[in-house]
């Protein structure tokens, strides 16, 4: 919901970083791997009840989400294929779909992990990522299939559907656990009912856009 908002403040500085590490052989690919690397840090630290320590991380590990977009846009090309005009790829972009989806899904493991008292209500979040994931992808499967495209969220590998809980208020929702840990519970049943209202809403434009 407020990604299309967050885009323009939050490219300026990304892409200030990434004119910097363009000329430094760093590709987009090392920085989704780190940042992948650091939200499993951030996991462990949950596992062990290190809350803050896990939100420090979680954040680092968002800004290199954001990083190896800008740094790919920003890199003298290293593709195969002839034209390339920068490192963007759909390979990256196929890596930084699966990385994000396990991040999300792995913090909210970890809660119940290190809280077994909170393990269905954290069940119940996994489930509902389910639904938001699984009607995102499916939507840009078909959405590719009929060369639909646009860039409200930033330049994507693929077309980017809009809902109630997109990227920016999921990373608030696992800060705000990470700061308030004896309230996941009802943060849990608050976001995942905007996380089903978000698939249903998907649902019907898939009708609405393919029907």
């Amino acid at each position: 919901m407020f990604d299309a908002r967050l885009r323009p403040l939050i490219d300026r500085p990304l892409n200030a970083v990434a004119r910097t590490l363009s000329g430094t052989g760093i590709t987009p690919n090392v920085i989704t791997g780190f940042g992948f690397f650091l939200g499993l840090l951030a996991a462990g630290a949950l596992i062990l009840q290190l809350d803050y320590v896990a939100l420090g991380l979680i954040l680092a590990s968002r800004i290199m989400d954001g990083l190896d977009g800008a740094v790919a846009r920003h890199a003298a090309p290293r593709s195969r294929h002839p034209g390339a005009k920068s490192q963007e790829s759909d390979l990256g972009g196929y890596y930084d779909i699966v990385a994000d989806f396990l991040f999300y899904s792995g913090i909210v493991l970890a809660f119940a992990i290190g809280r077994p008292e909170h393990a269905l209500m954290a069940a119940f979040l996994i489930f509902c990522f389910v639904g938001t994931g699984s009607s995102f992808l499916a939507y840009a499967i078909v959405a590719a299939k009929q060369d639909r495209n646009h860039d409200k969220q930033g330049k994507k590998s693929f077309y980017y559907l809009t809902g109630i809980t997109e990227g920016s208020e999921t990373i608030f929702v696992l800060c705000l656990m990470c700061a308030f840990p004896k309230w996941f519970p009802q943060i849990a049943v608050i976001f995942g009912a905007l996380c089903l209202m978000t698939t249903f809403g998907r649902v019907l434009q898939a009708r609405r856009d393919f029907g």
